[in-house]
């Protein structure tokens, strides 16, 4: 059965610059777009210092709306330890209950980032894997004892037990995050890359998680793509793109172009639907257009395009 369609919109570019009235206003027409969640990216210390701490951005975004769902898109895991993530997590069950989506990976685009965070950079993928069995024992509810190569913890416990389990969804294109799906994660998140790739994927993860016992998983599989919005002109659109891209990452947008998306929204979403024949079920949409008032609205009919798409796959 392919399951309905999910989406994420990442926070506007400039939705903290606005007043409190303006933010809620403008997280409703989110809500009232189509979006399903907003989502948020994390970094500590990214290439020039800049960043914005995801769980702390999410804790606030899901008390600007009552229903709307909130997603760490990705929160760099191997940067903490896991008792304060699970914390974190246990609070947000409280504060936005059935609303939170837990995106994690490890990172590494900007290596000096973990470094000054006193972390190898060649041990985030053990200590993402450490960290997500801590996790996952605790939000069930267990006390649990853990001696890994990375962390130590004996009769550790988080109270209360969220009530409404929060989908763990790991980034990352490598073979290892994919591993780590099918052992702790509830879904894939996949960025740059092809959508035969993405179905290759998919295959890899399920015959994992067969492998391991975990063939009955619900799982949320999903495609974060940047992408390049304007009502009319496509080459305005693919500039907004390559513009926010470059400054973002600071790296030639020659590097993303091939998997970046860009023009008119049913334009993109012919770009983007071959994902969801793959079997995306997801997407984060971060979108950027010549206007930043425009991109809840470029993004909203991006998401109608895409519904339709999705229909005519079921179909």
């Amino acid at each position: 059965m392919t399951q309905a369609l999910k989406f994420g919109l990442a926070t506007p570019s400039n939705l903290w610059k606005l007043d409190w009235t303006q933010r809620q206003s403008t997280v409703e027409q989110i809500a009232n777009s189509g979006f399903d969640h907003i989502f948020m990216a994390d970094h500590v210390s990214f290439r020039n210092g800049s960043g914005t701490d995801g769980f702390v951005e999410v804790a606030a975004l899901s008390q600007l709306h009552p229903t709307l769902g909130v997603m760490t898109g990705i929160y760099l895991i191997p940067l903490r330890h896991p008792l304060p993530i699970a914390r974190q997590l246990a609070t947000m069950a409280n504060l936005a209950p059935g609303r939170m989506i837990f995106g994690v990976g490890i990172g590494g685009e900007d290596p000096h980032e973990l470094e000054v965070c006193g972390v190898n950079p060649k041990r985030r993928g053990v200590r993402a894997n450490e960290s997500l069995a801590i996790i996952k024992g605790l939000l069930a509810g267990e006390t649990v004892t853990f001696s890994g190569k990375e962390f130590d913890v004996q009769q550790a416990l988080i109270r209360p037990t969220p009530k409404t389990p929060i989908p763990v969804v790991v980034g990352g294109r490598s073979d290892a995050a994919l591993t780590r799906t099918a052992q702790f994660g509830d879904g894939w998140l996949g960025v740059w890359c092809s959508p035969t790739r993405f179905a290759q994927a998919l295959e890899s993860v399920q015959a994992q998680a067969d492998a391991l016992g975990r063939s009955q998983v619900d799982w949320m599989h999903g495609y974060q793509p940047w992408v390049g919005l304007d009502y009319q002109d496509s080459s305005a659109a693919h500039e907004a793109v390559k513009t926010g891209m470059e400054a973002f990452y600071r790296i030639p947008f020659e590097k993303f172009q091939r998997y970046t998306p860009s023009g008119t929204p049913s334009e993109v979403a012919e770009q983007l639907a071959p994902y969801i024949e793959s079997g995306a079920s997801l997407f984060n949409l971060k979108v950027c257009a010549q206007r930043a008032e425009e991109e809840v609205a470029l993004g909203a009919d991006l998401v109608t395009e895409l519904r339709r798409c999705g229909v005519a796959v079921a179909s």
